[in-house]
């Protein structure tokens, strides 16, 4: 039977997105991305939640650092695949994202993910890096990769994403 001591609770805040938003609006992706990077503009909901925190942003690359924890435990005692899925969606993403003007948008067309190998608790902190292979006025074409805290590869991804002209 389990107790009380084996209970784990978390907690997290996060500011408006919306109010993130108008601020960025004004941004280009790359100026952007770097004023998370910074601080000067907070992360959004979901990077707090999944702990991902940007380290590194040029143009058209990303590196970010994500801490798995047993909060993101499966049935079966390792991190759950959709963690390392997100961790790349998200750095596919923010590398389209450097590459775009203020006020342009883009969203994920499709998104291949290969695990090769589990991710535990102790695992992190995993390194992802994201990169642009091909830019494309309507679409652009971007990769992943994440190492475990020994370097060793645990997932890839490449990513198809449709670029939203302004409104």
């Amino acid at each position: 039977m389990l107790t009380e001591e084996h209970q784990r609770s978390q907690t997290f805040s996060w500011v408006s997105p919306r109010e993130v938003l108008r601020q960025a609006s004004k941004l280009s992706g790359s100026e952007v991305m770097q004023a998370v990077a910074s601080g000067e503009l907070p992360p959004p909901p979901i990077a707090v939640l999944m702990q991902f925190a940007p380290v590194e942003v040029s143009d058209g690359k990303v590196v970010f650092e994500c801490t798995p924890s047993e909060a993101h435990y499966n049935p079966i005692g390792t991190v759950h695949g959709g963690l390392a899925c997100t961790f790349l969606d998200t750095l596919v993403g923010c590398a389209a994202h450097t590459t775009l003007p203020a006020g342009v948008g883009y969203t994920s067309i499709d998104l291949n993910v290969s695990y090769l190998r589990n991710i535990l608790d102790t695992s992190g902190p995993l390194i992802g890096t994201g990169t642009v292979t091909k830019r494309g006025s309507r679409v652009i074409f971007a990769e992943g990769s994440i190492v475990d805290k020994d370097g060793k590869l645990v997932a890839t991804g490449t990513s198809s994403l449709l670029v939203i002209p302004p409104r």
